[in-house]
């Protein structure tokens, strides 16, 4: 089905979005503060606003890409008075607290909220393999799935606007802590064995089919964590550590950084030097976290 559909903000990120609505046949209206930024999108169909307000008067689904939130207040404050029965959906990177304020602002206003952040660069837009995750009014959500369902595969998390900000810092840790871990073991493999070791691609075959391994650890401990218990089973704190000692010792042997074997052996040290040695793994988030949680409990398998 065909929608109206405004696009404040053309980035590199806002003019993939824009250009993802055109190519589905969306009626695509379009602006952007500097001049020119609307004109390859003109060519293949989109419709350039004036300004702002023209904008989002063209639709009612409003999506919002613009470098802050400070940015996205300065442009959309003004124009309050026209967000009344419209959909407002903000890509916009910025901290929880700002979420909050901006959907509080949008309800003020008379306008459905949705805060939302796409999981992949530009180039991805259009991609159902990458992730969307928006929060807000579920309604407003069910009723713009489809639309957004252009710029790739859309998850709903919840009516608080702030979690899809806190789900994305949370995520580009685990991405940077899991591109860490592979770029350290693609220099260990590589280091060693006949014509200097194995290629970073060869590897990476056996890696990716390993992450189905790791997926099931990943299952297994987010149970162990929400329930606050630890039980090992086969795969105790003492023999990760013991472990971790050998990847610490071939990495010294092969030339290679010794920094991430060391953050894990510490923190594991912490734990069994606490006791802990029996529990699984799932037993550091009590390291991680600053303060531990007072339901957690010692449980041996």
């Amino acid at each position: 089905m065909t929608v109206d559909v405004s696009v404040i903000g053309l980035g590199p990120m806002g003019s993939a979005l824009a250009g993802a609505f055109v190519a589905a046949g969306h009626r695509t209206c379009v602006w952007n503060r500097t001049p020119g930024k609307a004109d390859a999108l003109v060519a293949k169909g989109a419709a350039e606003a004036a300004s702002p307000g023209e904008a989002v008067a063209a639709s009612p689904l409003v999506v919002v890409s613009l470098s802050t939130y400070e940015a996205v207040q300065e442009v959309l404050r003004p124009l309050a008075g026209g967000l009344a029965g419209r959909t407002l959906v903000n890509l916009t990177s910025g901290p929880p607290p700002l979420a909050r304020e901006t959907a509080g602002w949008a309800l003020e206003c008379g306008a459905a909220y949705l805060d939302g952040v796409v999981l992949t660069t530009p180039s991805g837009i259009g991609d159902q393999r990458f992730l969307q995750l928006y929060a807000g009014p579920p309604e407003a959500f069910a009723g713009h799935r489809a639309t957004l369902a252009v710029l790739g595969d859309p998850v709903y998390l919840g009516a608080d606007a702030a979690l899809p900000s806190v789900y994305d810092t949370a995520l580009l840790c685990q991405l940077w802590a899991a591109l860490t871990g592979w770029l350290h073991s693609v220099v260990l493999v590589g280091a060693d064995g006949p014509g200097g070791g194995v290629t970073a691609t060869e590897y990476t075959k056996v890696a990716d089919r390993w992450m189905d391994t790791v997926r099931h650890f990943m299952g297994t401990y987010a149970r162990q964590v929400d329930a606050g218990r630890y039980p090992a089973e086969e795969f105790p704190l003492d023999l990760h550590r013991m472990t971790m000692a050998v990847l610490s010792h071939a990495s010294e042997l092969r030339g290679v950084d010794t920094g991430l074997p060391e953050l894990f052996t510490s923190l594991t040290a912490r734990a069994t030097a606490a006791g802990y040695g029996d529990d699984s793994y799932a037993r550091l988030v009590e390291f991680v976290r600053a303060k531990p949680r007072p339901d957690a409990v010692f449980v041996r398998p």
